[in-house]
């Protein structure tokens, strides 16, 4: 992959973490580089970002969230969805991906071509979310 378009990747995980911008606009940046998704593994405390001829990039994430809990909890997952969703001026990535681990979220699969986030467990349990048209 490209320096250009890692350095997009590494800046749209930074902000994300930082809070300096939000899924939608990060999301818009992704697209116009020309990825087609990305994933969130708390597991291994990394995400990697796909481009649709196979290419990827893998990047460690700044904090890493707890270890993941034994059971998947969808309806929490879900909630916690509903607070980024909100505009909540307490939401932040950090305590997302922290409670999210917590409810057994082993991580999610983000995916623009399909419009849709696929959170998962260790088990293999899933939770989808569609993005708004």
């Amino acid at each position: 992959m490209d320096a250009h378009r890692i350095a997009i990747a590494r800046t749209c995980l930074d902000a994300a973490h930082d809070g300096s911008r939000g899924f939608p606009a990060i999301v818009g940046m992704l697209i116009e580089a020309g990825f087609e998704g990305y994933m969130v593994d708390y597991r291994r405390n990394s995400q990697t970002y796909y481009l649709p001829d196979g290419d990827s990039v893998m990047l460690d994430m700044p904090q890493a969230p707890p270890p993941v809990a034994a059971a998947f909890d969808a309806a929490t997952v879900a909630t916690l969805v509903r607070w980024a969703q909100s505009g909540d001026a307490d939401y932040s990535y950090s305590a997302f991906s922290e409670q999210a681990a917590c409810a057994g979220c082993a991580g999610y699969l983000v995916s623009f071509p399909g419009r849709r986030v696929v959170y998962f467990g260790r088990t293999g349990e899933t939770h989808v979310e569609h993005m708004p048209q």
